[in-house]
């Protein structure tokens, strides 16, 4: 209508006579310079102005935003374009709503920005009722159908505009009624099932689920999931009618009804293989493709062969091999062939392999974990094993690639690492607090990656109310090229383990460490270390009556350690893992060239499965077991306790297992710990940092003074929830958890900060 009036305004003004323009006059403008307005005029002083080139420069002008209202006329051959600018925006502010219900400020701060009304813009009509639908559109979405939504606004004498959206939400709506029909291969329920929303749950488990809140993004996620299951059945001709939704304004219920219309169920008839595959057989495609002639049509299994017929090219040099799974219909209508269209493409082999973001580590700290060279036919499965290889070293925050392909030489390709380094070490110094050795003044280096060469280095000073400590570790993982490591290092240790919540005495140890070790495969290896050291224990009152072989002529004594562990990685990721497992079993022998006889066997185990994009289950295990031979025993300072943060979380440091009559622990020579988690990112809550983790986790474990004596009642169980992030100085988890299983006398700590936890 506005537009209309203008144009009419222009034929009454110019009265379809051309004339010369002998001066422009531009009125109305305050803040829009004469300049700008000229530059968006389709004339100037000496052309002719007819009709259409009025209205070309009045349209030009309120595109710009900048105005609310044009007009041209004229008086002889002055040409006046009057202008009415549009106000800038003093604020904008958005009221009523309840934080992270529907809406946050993230949100909030997307919508301003999108739409350009924020502080200073320039403030339309038209951006203000975009704001207005999209806010609109967003709580009707998420089932709060009754929701009001109004405006004000304020020009001030400079014209300046205040812009206030007030928000009503009302209460959400949920759903009463969810219906599926036009289903027969597959029940309503089971249906149902795909849906995050329906029908209210049992009331105390909908209090949890919230499954009747509607939301529109889960309907539309749930409808796909219906599709994906039928043409995964053979259905290819399945269509789901869009949802009909209705509310009511007396219950402020919401009822859903879908329809579907299943079709014709499908199976294969044939399973063809066409296009260019460089000598392979279709013997060597049958042997990877799970579909079978006579099977039903299941999509995802196609798209799955076509993955497994790809990555048999892509690990044979040919990295831009294509393969695509297509049904072709037969002469009979139930009957389709499957065709597996493939495009080997030219086989290619790496040019230069480039190497850049690593600002500390140097590049052949690198290259020495890549299993594909330069010069080398190009591998699939190769360069994903070094880019774990790497991503396994701790080094780095995330690594990346891409494959260039030459333009001239097809059969060539630059291949570019990019790697983001993290903090590898520190050095320390000040004052600390830990639950396990009390206050302590510190000073350390640790450097897993030293001055960039991939060896570690860690020396420490260190000054607790249980434990005074001096050491120097080195390690060099690739002492040869045959990927062998060594490490040597020296430690003097005083402990005194009644600060440790333990029994009553103080241990002097001093001594050197020497270790080697040796690969037995791409992702296993084997390590020794003999570790000699000199020992003095000074046992109290009380223990010296609990334990007399332990304490009595306990001066200057040798303790000959030998210790080999088997370790095999295979994490995705040393810092965040989501897939994969790390074993690793460790004996420790005290010889007889020493005076304690002993040994100890440890076994660990844990493991991590990706449940969906989201979810990532882990399970932990852990068993130790420890004693003499040759009529020796295992000493008391040997022993193995449980309770605590890297235990059983819910029960206090070392708290759990027998006690002497002092009522301290003495720990055992058998212990399990196994522990379940489920763990995500915080997305849900806002947080979009994916290096923060919510987990929730049961832990269960026991302690046994003598094997013989283990009894299932010495088992303790937990259960809790918690923090973990990677942050630039190492993970931090902050971890709540409820003892399950307890025993009367039980020490319990809910609560627990922990320096180095990893979920």
């Amino acid at each position: 209508m506005r537009f209309f009036l203008l144009f009419f305004f222009i034929l009454f003004s110019f009265n379809s006579i051309a004339f010369q323009i002998e001066k422009i006059v531009i009125e109305g403008n305050n803040s829009i310079s004469r300049g700008t307005v000229l530059n968006y005029l389709s004339f100037e002083v000496g052309d002719e102005i007819n009709e259409p080139n009025a209205e070309k420069s009045i349209q030009s002008l309120l595109k710009t935003g900048l105005f609310k209202e044009v007009t041209i006329s004229s008086i002889d051959s002055t040409l006046i374009v009057k202008v009415s600018e549009n106000p800038t925006i003093k604020y904008f502010e958005i009221k009523g709503y309840k934080e992270d219900e529907v809406l946050s400020g993230t949100i909030i701060e997307n919508i301003t920005k999108n739409l350009g009304l924020g502080v200073g813009a320039i403030y339309d009509d038209s951006k203000m009722q975009k704001a207005m639908n999209q806010l609109k559109r967003l709580y009707s979405d998420n089932g709060y159908v009754n929701t009001e939504i109004t405006s004000s606004n304020a020009i001030d004498s400079r014209n300046r505009i205040g812009v206030e959206i007030i928000i009503n939400e009302n209460d959400q709506s949920t759903i009463g009624s969810f219906k599926i029909f036009g289903n027969s291969f597959f029940s309503s329920e089971e249906l149902k099932e795909l849906f995050d929303i329906g029908e209210p749950d049992f009331f105390l488990m909908n209090w949890f689920t919230e499954k009747d809140k509607f939301s529109k993004l889960k309907l539309s996620s749930g409808i796909e999931k219906i599709i994906s299951k039928y043409l995964d059945n053979g259905f290819l001709e399945v269509n789901v009618t869009p949802p009909l939704i209705k509310f009511s304004q007396i219950n402020n219920k919401i009822s859903i009804s879908i329809e579907i219309s299943e079709g014709k169920r499908f199976k294969i008839r044939k399973i063809i293989f066409q296009g260019n595959y460089e000598g392979y057989k279709t013997a060597d495609f049958f042997s990877l493709i799970k579909t079978k002639e006579n099977d039903f049509v299941k999509r995802s299994t196609i798209v799955g062969d076509s993955k497994n017929i790809s990555s048999l090219f892509q690990n044979d040099g040919y990295a831009y091999a294509s393969v695509n799974g297509s049904l072709k219909p037969t002469d009979n209508n139930e009957l389709l062939d499957l065709v597996f269209d493939i495009n080997a493409d030219t086989r290619i082999y790496v040019n230069r392999i480039q190497i850049s973001g690593n600002t500390r580590t140097q590049d052949d700290v690198i290259r020495r974990e890549l299993q594909i060279l330069e010069g080398q036919r190009y591998s699939k499965s190769e360069l994903s094993e070094s880019i774990l290889r790497i991503k396994r070293l701790g080094y780095f925050q995330n690594v990346e690639y891409t494959l260039n392909r030459h333009s001239e030489n097809l059969d060539r390709a630059d291949l570019n690492i990019v790697v983001n380094e993290t903090k590898t070490g520190e050095i320390s110094i000040g004052l600390g607090h830990s639950n396990a050795t009390g206050s302590s003044l510190n000073f350390g280096i640790q450097q897993k990656n030293i001055l960039g060469t991939g060896n570690t280095f860690n020396a420490a000073l260190s000054n607790s109310e249980a434990v005074e400590e001096t050491s120097f570790y080195f390690k060099d993982p690739y002492f040869n090229n045959l990927g062998h490591s060594v490490s040597y290092g020296l430690f003097s240790k005083t402990l005194d383990a009644s600060n440790l919540d333990a029994s009553s005495y103080t241990l002097d140890e001093s001594g050197f460490i020497f270790g080697y070790g040796i690969p037995l495969s791409k992702d296993s290896n084997l390590f020794g270390e003999f570790r000699p050291s000199e020992i003095d224990l000074s046992c109290g009152t009380d223990l010296l009556s609990y334990e007399p072989s332990d304490c009595a002529d306990s001066k200057n004594k040798i303790d000959a350690k030998v210790t080999f562990t088997y370790k095999k990685n295979t994490l995705n990721d040393a810092l965040m893992p989501s897939e994969g497992s790390l074993l690793r079993f460790t004996s420790n022998i005290g010889t007889p060239v020493g005076d304690y006889k002993y040994y100890q066997l440890e076994g660990f185990q844990k493991s991590y499965f990706p449940l969906n994009e989201d979810w990532i289950f882990k399970i932990n295990n852990r068993l130790n077991y420890g004693s003499g031979y040759a009529n020796d025993h295992l000493p008391l300072f040997k022993r193995y306790f449980e309770g605590g943060s890297s235990s059983v979380r819910g029960f206090d440091f070392n708290s759990l297992g027998a006690k002497y009559a002092n009522g301290k622990p003495k720990g055992g020579e058998l212990t399990f710990l196994s522990s379940l988690g489920l763990s995500r990112d915080m997305s849900p809550v806002g947080v979009e940092n994916k290096n923060i983790r919510f987990i929730g986790f049961v832990d269960a474990g026991a302690i046994s003074e003598k094997i013989s004596d283990f009894e299932f009642d010495d088992i303790r169980v937990s259960s809790g929830f918690g923090i973990d992030w990677l942050t630039p100085i190492g993970p931090i988890g902050v971890h709540y958890a409820i003892p399950v299983l307890k025993k009367s006398g039980d020490n319990t700590k809910t609560f627990s900060f922990d320096l180095g936890a990893s979920f």
